[in-house]
């Protein structure tokens, strides 16, 4: 896996291009991509939160992947970064809910993995992207960018 360097704190100038922002929801913000963000870690959760929020992003949260179906099949959902090992519902199993419902197959998927990661194995395939904690903020708001606009 490819390891990326560690940042203590977000930084402010970091920002998503103005483009990937525009995707419209169902929800109450339709000029902002709504991210789902899934991570049973509070303060990793908390950090990545602030630092979508920075970029521009509205985030809903989930401590886990059973709370983050929930709020997947009833709210509005640009994208969704999952943590890759949750209680309840993993992000791969996660991952492969969204992939199979006809109404969130076309969702893209961020897993975030704190171990390495096996070369073929099944859990890619559910994935649009993949990283290892800790993840760079630059490095995370530029892949969400990137798919947000590939789904436009």
């Amino acid at each position: 896996m490819v390891a990326l360097k560690e940042i203590t704190e977000p930084n402010k100038n970091e920002i998503a291009p103005p483009e990937s922002l525009d995707v419209a929801t169902q929800g109450d913000a339709p000029n902002r991509a709504r991210v789902l963000l899934v991570e049973d870690d509070n303060s990793l959760r908390r950090y990545v939160e602030v630092m979508l929020q920075r970029a521009g992003y509205e985030v809903l949260s989930a401590a886990d992947g059973l709370e983050a179906m929930k709020l997947a099949l009833n709210s509005a959902v640009d994208i969704v970064i999952t943590d890759a090992m949750m209680p309840n519902l993993s992000g791969h199993e996660l991952g492969r809910f969204l992939r199979n419902s006809p109404k969130l197959s076309h969702i893209p998927i961020i897993l975030l993995s704190g171990m390495e990661r096996k070369e073929g194995s099944q859990e890619e395939g559910y994935a649009d992207a993949m990283f290892s904690k800790p993840v760079s903020a630059e490095d995370l708001t530029e892949c969400v960018a990137e798919l947000l606009l590939a789904r436009k």
